[in-house]
């Protein structure tokens, strides 16, 4: 009972009246729960009590991951890194065996494979043994997740100080120099040394964006497809295999476009596929295609170049032609997490953000399309559709 008469006076305590809140009853309900929860008191409770106790150990837990997150991180990193996952891919070895195959301590060794089991990167087998765990396996199958993994130590360095870079004190961001395009140097003045890193980054992740797309929508209907920012042509070359009839355009600053072209005549495209250099912002876009696609490209960018990109093609594209972005989106229609990954990822990067479906809405609106569509994807943490009409 006094435990109860002190939750009492805990929540009336947070439910005393404050001028500068809202009196909704939403906003009473969450005064209501962030008292609650932020009661030592109530959290000793809930632990004991039956039917609260399995909701405080997950939010316990999920706190914990939170605080750990970083060094979970840094243990999927190792494990890219020493190509662990690729090693155990025929069956598995033991501590000792492991130990040697990596060229790393013994006590070491332990370290990563307790760890990498915890987090379901591997499982412990019988005679001492480890092999590939579900999360492992999946990672073999997604190799654009690997590279992601090791180019994030980028972002870990730019987010040495986390406060620094909210303020803007952070100098020497790693990823703005990765990016290139997202300095202030004039596009032209880029080389193809200079853009290669990315153009690479975004080709071993581009499969899983192409999947989530041509799941939600079919180019087959139309007659050219007009592919904007379109990297080494890996979209492009997806599409040309899944669709027999279109023919396509893909258009991207000239280094990139150098590039594109020699990869997409490896692939045996060169009659299909033709490749246009140029900046997006600043020269006309090809014409001819009914159909445009920006596949993971506006949300690098702030809204006053995105309503840009949007005129320009719009320009390019018939009356009734169609748009088609791709890419992770927050909010309804796409992922919360996408949110908080790319929230901070884009501003170490310097520039853009992600957007919610009713976000892009209104800058498509703004830049005179309609019919402004969402289409469903089979994972929106990888990428979300929308599809628009001139």
């Amino acid at each position: 009972m006094a435990l109860m008469r002190d939750l009492k006076r805990d929540l009336e305590r947070h439910l005393e009246p404050d001028p500068q809140f809202a009196s909704s009853l939403g906003d009473r309900w969450r005064a209501i729960r962030d008292g609650l929860l932020s009661s030592r008191r109530f959290q000793r409770w809930a632990a004991a009590f039956p039917l609260t106790r399995p909701i405080a150990r997950r939010r316990a837990a999920d706190l914990f991951d939170l605080c750990a997150g970083f060094v979970y991180s840094q243990v999927l990193l190792a494990c890219v890194k020493l190509k662990l996952f690729a090693l155990l891919q025929a069956g598995p070895l033991t501590t000792a065996a492991l130990a040697a195959r990596l060229s790393l301590p013994l006590d070491g060794t332990i370290v990563l494979l307790e760890a990498a089991a915890a987090l379901g990167l591997l499982e412990r087998r019988g005679q001492g043994q480890f092999g590939l765990g579900p999360l492992g396996a999946a990672m073999l199958g997604n190799p654009g997740i690997a590279a992601m993994v090791e180019h994030h130590a980028a972002l870990y360095a730019d987010l040495a100080d986390p406060v620094a870079l909210l303020r803007g004190d952070a100098r020497d961001r790693r990823l703005a120099r990765y990016w290139p395009y997202a300095g202030e140097a004039p596009r032209e003045e880029l080389t193809r040394e200079a853009v290669s890193p990315y153009t690479a980054l975004m080709s071993v992740s581009q499969p899983m964006v192409a999947e989530m797309v041509l799941g939600a929508y079919s180019f087959a209907r139309h007659h050219r497809l007009l592919d904007v920012g379109g990297g080494d042509g890996s979209f492009l070359i997806a599409v040309a295999r899944q669709a027999a009839g279109p023919q396509f355009d893909l258009f991207d600053l000239p280094q990139v476009a150098e590039i594109a072209r020699e990869r997409i005549s490896a692939a045996g495209l060169g009659g299909r596929i033709s490749v246009t250099g140029g900046d997006f912002l600043s020269d006309p876009l090809p014409r001819g295609a009914d159909v445009v696609s920006l596949i993971r490209v506006v949300h690098d960018h702030d809204d006053d170049v995105v309503l840009r990109l949007f005129a320009n093609v719009r320009d390019a594209l018939p009356s009734g032609g169609v748009l088609v972005i791709g890419e992770p989106m927050s909010g309804p229609g796409g992922d919360d997490s996408v949110g908080a990954y790319f929230g901070v990822y884009l501003h170490a990067m310097g520039r853009g953000r992600p957007r919610s479906f009713a976000a892009l809405q209104k800058l498509l609106e703004r830049s005179g399309f309609s019919d402004v569509r969402p289409k469903p994807t089979r994972i929106p943490l990888i990428a979300s559709v929308i599809v628009a009409r001139r």
